[in-house]
């Protein structure tokens, strides 16, 4: 039997996709009635997080940060059966995982931190990705388990706290992402230009297709070989910037972009590829 803590947009997916099974799982969260939906589907709530653990072989957590975590994990701990394992689905600091797994191993329980790169529907239809570092004979005993959660489950070797960290790599670039598409509309506004013609652009050009060449390019330190040199790339930017000005939109990352590419160029690199400003993170 599992216990799941935590019944956001994933943590009920997950629960769903479990019952869909016909597991036998219980279910807590912080505000009840969110635990209680889930009854309709075949869960079992319960208002006090100890007694959901209860009898529970495994218990997965999907929780908001460390400071929750630690905190429901403490007050689920005197419901613990004898060898049940915790295995953490929230987005955490490396640290906070590493410390985690230390201080549940003194307890005589066994912690693993299983981050994901999967939304709410990810979680209903097991697609997406799941990552784990750590234990590695722990590790084995749960990935035919964790496995059937998701598309692809990804072992990153023994290393404590490497999921962790992997998983905000992922997430910064998402973010940085998403503030690339917000600046893209407001250049494009800028110019008059709605968000379907932006959308248009990219169904027929897809950038995203180059990211691993970048990088590559990028982690290589082939910058002496430019396919866009940093000062036409600054030049761009300018661009970007006068339009935006001139038509009163605001831009997210673009600005931070240019100061960066304006030191770069300080120091004698305006002739090399854009990509050097990434140099200093090789």
């Amino acid at each position: 039997m599992k216990a799941f803590l935590g019944m956001g947009l994933l943590g009920s997916n997950f629960v769903k996709a479990m019952l869909q099974k016909g597991e036998e799982v219980q279910v807590w969260n912080r505000t009840t009635a969110r635990a209680q939906a889930l009854e309709q589907f075949g869960a079992k709530s319960f208002e006090q997080v100890h007694e959901a653990v209860q009898g529970a072989d495994i218990i997965h957590v999907t929780l908001k940060d460390d400071a929750a975590v630690d905190e429901v994990l403490g007050n689920a701990a005197s419901g613990f059966q004898q060898g049940a394992i915790i295995v953490d689905h929230t987005t955490t600091s490396a640290r906070g995982a590493i410390e985690r797994v230390q201080a549940w191993k003194s307890r005589g329980v066994r912690y693993l931190h299983a981050p994901v790169f999967m939304g709410p529907s990810n979680a209903l239809e097991g697609s997406g990705a799941m990552l784990a570092s750590g234990d590695q004979e722990l590790i084995k005993e749960l990935e035919p388990v964790l496995s059937k959660m998701t598309g692809k489950f990804i072992n990153l070797g023994p290393v404590e706290g490497k999921a962790a960290g992997i998983k905000l790599t992922g997430n910064s670039f998402l973010l940085s992402l998403t503030a690339g598409l917000s600046d893209a509309l407001a250049v494009a506004k800028s110019h008059g230009i709605s968000a379907a013609e932006v959308l248009g652009l990219f169904d027929g050009w897809n950038p995203g297709a180059g990211v691993p060449a970048r990088l590559k390019k990028i982690t290589e330190g082939n910058f002496h070989d430019p396919s866009w040199e940093l000062v036409m790339a600054r030049k761009d930017a300018g661009l970007m910037l006068s339009a935006a000005e001139a038509a009163g939109t605001r831009l997210a990352i673009i600005p931070a972009i240019a100061a960066e590419m304006d030191q770069w160029i300080a120091q004698g690199n305006g002739n090399q590829d854009w990509s050097i400003i990434a140099k200093d993170n090789i």
